[in-house]
């Protein structure tokens, strides 16, 4: 009786147990975004910068086409030009174009962005404790291994993420 109850409860706040997982989601990435939202106003940074910033540093002393940091980000950009010119700016990442092809955008990170990152690291460490820190290592493991297999048919075929 209990169980019919909980789920007309269930299905009266949502459409279906999809709805309900998607907006568990979203809910989720709001309250542990606050956090870390937090951390990277300190340093006049959004997370979207951050996530750029650490791919050019994983590519470090080579460059990466802008073309192909925008496939890389976490979240898409819809700004990319906008976000480099704001890191370049900063004198956190170099654009250069290559003579043999014009159309194309090299960006490198700088000894300014990766003194930068190495700032930023201890503290975001911290924060990813107190974001999910209360979990074990079997339950992050397998809210990975599920949150990779609810995003893997949307993913293309070319996503680092796959």
């Amino acid at each position: 009786m209990k169980t019919m109850k909980t789920r007309a409860t269930r299905l009266s706040r949502f459409d279906s147990l999809e709805q309900e997982v998607y907006l568990g989601i979203w809910r989720t990435y709001d309250r542990l975004r606050m956090l870390e939202d937090n951390l990277f106003q300190g340093f006049e940074l959004t997370a979207q910068q951050y996530n750029l910033l650490r791919l050019l540093q994983a590519e470090h002393p080579d460059s990466l086409p802008t073309l192909s940091v925008a496939t890389r980000l976490v979240s898409r950009a819809p700004d990319i030009t906008r976000m480099l010119d704001k890191l370049e700016n900063r004198h956190w990442i170099e654009r250069e174009r290559p003579k043999s092809n014009r159309r194309v955008v090299n960006v490198r990170i700088t000894t300014a962005g990766i003194e930068l990152l190495q700032q930023i690291a201890e503290p975001l460490s911290e924060c990813h404790l107190q974001q999910l820190g209360h979990l074990g290592t079997a339950q992050l493991k397998q809210l990975s291994g599920l949150l990779k297999e609810a995003r893997n048919p949307h993913e293309t075929g070319d996503s680092h993420w796959k």
